[in-house]
């Protein structure tokens, strides 16, 4: 005879206590975090979310609403307490101010894990066996991952899959992207806690099925999805390391463009020297004649390409943009603009709301405009697949430029948030789309930390961190698509979607 999830003991015990539960599905959170660089426990991606599905289990709506809100809380607030660095530090605003903001975005994040929670707890209703543990709390999941990567802007960090880059299950990540890794860790999280609820023979049945997913990935692992094409380049990535404090104010600015261009003369003879986000904080139009032109011709004549972060100004539209140029020294510059702006760091939400933020937050680049235009640039002979900051977070974005890139470049300034774990998953997340293309990607930072990435998501070299520093490093461009360039997130979402409309649905017709 099959158990009811409404029967087991385990959950039955938990209900005694709600407080006890809603403390430890915090905590569950926080050990969460320790998965992600740069902790990289990766075990606990598994055991967090297997100890949240036990708590869910037999939990009422409100309660398994609860005990979601609770993990977020911990997930977020151990996750992305760096918010208030950025806020306070740097943004001058006041340590409540800051605090008060840093607060109240961990508490809406928190929001995601409740629903999922409330809805876990009315779709599973006499759902028997594993199958709710199994399937449909790993299908909410990855719905739900997916869901906070794209609504209001998206905010696509702290995902199951990034933290597998190094395992077996990175396997998988070509294939069906790092949503599509977070199902299948999920799934495992799922195993295991119905291994933990009901004993030796179900735990042996669990482990079989992780261990079947641990060696698929293994297998997958051996495939080469993309090829190389042509001559190995050598890139030079320039990590100025100029203070943030230091980096707006203008009158910095020509400390700063000497710096670069001592780092720049360091590098003639590398094919692509790459610069970071706003490295020399105005505007091209302003730098090109006297600065930026000569600079990129003295390159070309050493057989170099310049990119350069930098803002744009368009006098027709009268728009700012965060961009990306090309200065090849021999004619008109080319540039990618940003399209995912930063709330609150390059334009403000709700401006007619929040103006009054003006008053207590520094918002030096709050009225930047989305980018447009094409979604590659070409230098040194291969195209580009170009993204700003935090822009390779998002997956379904990067492929944009893709098959026709053959090598992905970065730049951003991971300087806003100081000290903290911040860069550290910002590199994780680099790693996971060059992993998810199958191209290399340089990676050029303001303070670090800077990287050159292999296709395999794999770090070949790396600046430290907070130091003045030139990264010389060969690349290789590569062609082809990886079944994830084709077919992005949609197989993933599907397969979620199908999981949570299917199986309340079966098991009601099975048990009437």
């Amino acid at each position: 005879m099959t158990a009811s999830v409404s029967d087991l003991s385990l959950p039955r015990r938990i209900e005694q206590h709600p407080r006890l539960a809603a403390l430890v599905a915090a905590l569950a959170g926080v050990l969460q975090v320790l998965a992600f660089a740069p902790f990289e426990v990766r075990a606990l991606s598994i055991l967090a979310p297997a100890i949240l599905f036990i708590l869910w289990v037999g939990a009422s709506p409100r309660q398994a609403a609860w005990r979601g809100y609770a993990f977020g809380v911990g997930l977020f607030g151990a996750g992305v307490y760096w918010v208030y660095h950025s806020l306070h530090l740097f943004g001058a605003a006041i340590a409540p101010l800051a605090a008060l903001i840093t607060a109240g975005f961990v508490l809406a994040l928190a929001l995601f894990p409740a629903f999922m929670g409330y809805l876990v707890a009315r779709l599973r209703v006499r759902m028997p066996g594993p199958w709710a543990l199994i399937l449909l709390m790993p299908a909410l999941w990855v719905l739900f991952e997916w869901w906070r990567g794209w609504f209001l802007t998206g905010f696509p960090w702290l995902l199951l899959g990034t933290a597998h880059l190094d395992t077996q299950l990175a396997g998988y990540v070509p294939v069906v992207g790092v949503f599509g890794v977070s199902a299948l860790v999920a799934v495992m999280a799922g195993c295991l806690a119905w291994g933990l609820i009901r004993g030796q023979r179900a735990a042996l049945w669990a482990g079989g099925v992780i261990l079947a997913l641990w060696l698929g990935g293994a297998l997958l692992s051996q495939v080469e999805w993309t090829r190389p094409t042509g001559q190995p380049l050598t890139a030079s990535l320039l990590q100025g390391n100029v203070a943030q404090e230091e980096k707006l104010l203008p009158e910095h600015l020509p400390q700063s463009m000497a710096l670069y261009a001592q780092l720049t003369e360091e590098a003639f003879g590398s094919d692509l020297i790459v610069w970071p986000e706003t490295a020399v904080p105005t505007f091209h139009r302003r730098l090109e004649p006297e600065f930026l032109g000569p600079l990129a011709r003295a390159a070309r004549a050493q057989g170099s390409t310049m990119i350069t972060g930098i803002f744009t100004y368009d006098p027709e539209t009268g728009n700012m943009y965060n961009s990306i140029a090309r200065l090849d020294g021999a004619g008109e510059a080319e540039f990618y603009h940003k399209r995912k702006l930063v709330p609150f760091g390059e334009y403000l939400p709700l401006r007619g709301l929040l103006m009054w933020l003006d008053d207590f937050i520094e918002l030096p680049m709050a009225d930047l405009s989305r980018g447009h235009g094409g979604w590659t640039l070409e230098a040194a002979g291969v195209i580009l697949g170009p993204s700003i900051c935090y822009e390779d977070a998002f997956g379904s974005q990067i492929i944009r430029a893709l098959p026709r890139a053959q090598l992905l470049v970065n730049v951003t300034n991971d300087a806003w948030f100081g000290d903290s774990i911040a860069p550290h998953q910002h590199l994780e997340i680099a790693r996971a789309r060059s992993l998810e293309t199958g191209r290399e990607m340089l990676r050029a930072t303001n303070t670090g930390i800077s990287a050159v990435i292999d296709h395999r998501g794999r770090i070949r070299d790396q600046s430290p961190q907070f130091e003045t520093h030139v990264l010389t490093a060969p690349t290789q461009p590569r062609d082809g698509a990886t079944p994830y360039v084709i077919w992005g997130n949609w197989p993933v979402v599907l397969w979620a979607v199908a999981m949570v409309v299917a199986l309340p649905l079966l098991v009601r017709r099975r048990t009437t």
